[in-house]
């Protein structure tokens, strides 16, 4: 892989997730969030991965990343169904704007 070495790899993820991490917490829209958690799960997938390659122990890290890729499809499915609902019956996907679905 040339000059790249595990370190980089855990940096690289590390970066993503704080991104996805700063994502979810400070955006209102939905749609910001179901990104900053797609993010978490692509730094989760370079842990995999990376780890499989310099620990030498087979596919496990591909295979776990395939099963989080199927995840994040599922999520991104289903989220995007709830934010239509939510689009529906507000008409704003500014997820404080749910406050009224209390009561």
């Amino acid at each position: 892989m040339g000059g790249l070495d595990l370190t980089h790899f855990v940096v690289l993820a590390a970066i993503l997730f704080a991104l996805g991490l700063f994502c979810v917490v400070t955006r209102r829209n939905a749609l910001g969030i179901l990104m900053g958690i797609e993010l978490i799960l692509n730094s989760a997938n370079v842990n995999y991965v990376a780890f499989a390659r310099y620990a030498q122990t087979g596919y496990d890290g591909q295979i776990f990343a395939i099963f989080v890729i199927m995840l994040a499809a599922a999520e991104a499915a289903i989220g995007l169904a709830i934010v239509l609902g939510i689009y529906r019956s507000f008409e704003t996907i500014d997820v404080e704007a749910t406050d009224r679905l209390r009561g």
